[in-house]
């Protein structure tokens, strides 16, 4: 059995949730996790193998364990002990923003004073912002979880599959819109205008599958009062546990993901589809949903759809779609494809 390690001690829960799901049923490798408290108490089932960590930790718990190959999970704190890691273990790290790994030092520290500055400069002096390239270079391998974002520098590393969950079956037309209820990353205004000229003669559920509040909130919630009785809204004002999310998407039949096509990372720009990946495919992948994104949105993957003219239409015809996606993304297919993905990191 070959050891790998999993960190992840900021962010991306629900990218350390797919791994456990993914490897547990692997006969080649063996896992062990190192999550930070936040982390581990956003992880579901059983916590084998899991172990509590943080930056001051990290480096003892690895130095007497014979691991093959570390991952990292997240590389946007602790730099100067990932740097540590990366320098003394066969390292492979997660990448989430392309652009920001090829920001140099001086552009870093321009972008301290941009936003958020105190704890931009906290990471500066405290955590080594400044040795964030330096990491990317020691690191053996350097992974994307988006097939198209995989370029010659770049390993995809295979990790979503879809579930096993029992399909709904519903009378009218059911559309999920997951993440965030905020116009930072998505075109909500876009959403509430579309709706707003609706006028169906059969009923259309929309589910907001993520928090809303300020000015996103309000808009809905005025939307709320306005529509007629043929079109029904679910929101959320407080976070939705992944729970409430399984259930929530088993229900939906179509998802309609809006991203805005550019966004920013540390002040950096990064573009969905080119340099980050939108978590969306994740989530119509796991729950097994046709997509539909924005028609300036690239991609080669078929289960997403660029927006038509007539959406409504759109998504009634993409409700009757068998599209089978265990084809590619069965629980067995993607163990086999990780599997064979990691032993390949290992061994060169």
């Amino acid at each position: 059995m070959k050891r790998i390690a999993y960190i992840e001690l900021d962010t991306h829960a629900e990218i350390a949730q797919n791994f456990i799901e993914v490897m547990e049923n692997s006969e080649i490798f063996t896992v062990d996790y190192y999550f930070s408290k936040k982390i581990r108490d956003q992880i579901k089932g059983e916590k084998v193998n899991i172990f509590l960590s943080d930056s001051s930790m990290i480096l003892d718990q690895l130095r007497n364990q014979k691991y093959d190959l570390i991952i990292i999970g997240t590389v946007h704190r602790y730099f100067n002990t990932y740097l540590a890691v990366a320098s003394k273990y066969n390292t492979a790290v997660i990448i989430h923003n392309l652009n920001f790994i090829r920001t140099s030092g001086v552009n870093l520290m321009k972008n301290i004073l941009k936003e958020d500055w105190i704890y931009r400069l906290k990471l500066w002096w405290k955590e080594g912002l400044y040795y964030s390239s330096k990491i990317y270079k020691k690191a053996k391998s350097l992974l994307v979880l988006d097939r198209e974002l995989g370029a010659s520098s770049f390993t995809y590393l295979p990790l979503f599959y879809t579930r096993k969950l029992k399909r709904n079956v519903n009378e009218h037309l059911v559309i999920g819109i997951p993440g965030g209820v905020s116009q930072k990353r998505r075109d909500y205004q876009h959403i509430f205008n579309t709706i707003k000229k609706l006028q169906p003669s059969e009923t259309i559920e929309f589910i907001f599958l993520g928090k809303a509040k300020g000015e996103e909130l309000e808009a809905i919630e005025k939307l709320y009062k306005e529509l007629p009785s043929s079109i029904k809204i679910q929101y959320f004002t407080e976070r939705v546990s992944p729970e409430d999310f399984d259930q929530l998407m088993t229900q939906v039949d179509v998802l309609w993901c809006p991203i805005q096509q550019q966004t920013e990372f540390f002040s950096q720009k990064e573009w969905y589809g080119k340099t980050k990946m939108t978590g969306n495919i994740g989530d119509a992948i796991k729950y097994g949903k046709l997509a539909v994104f924005p028609s300036d949105y690239s991609s080669n993957l078929d289960f997403i759809f660029p927006e038509e003219e007539d959406i409504i239409k759109q998504f009634r015809k993409l409700k009757e779609n068998t599209f089978d996606f265990s084809e590619k993304y069965s629980p067995e297919i993607v163990l086999e494809d990780i599997e064979e993905t990691l032993m390949h990191l290992i061994s060169t």
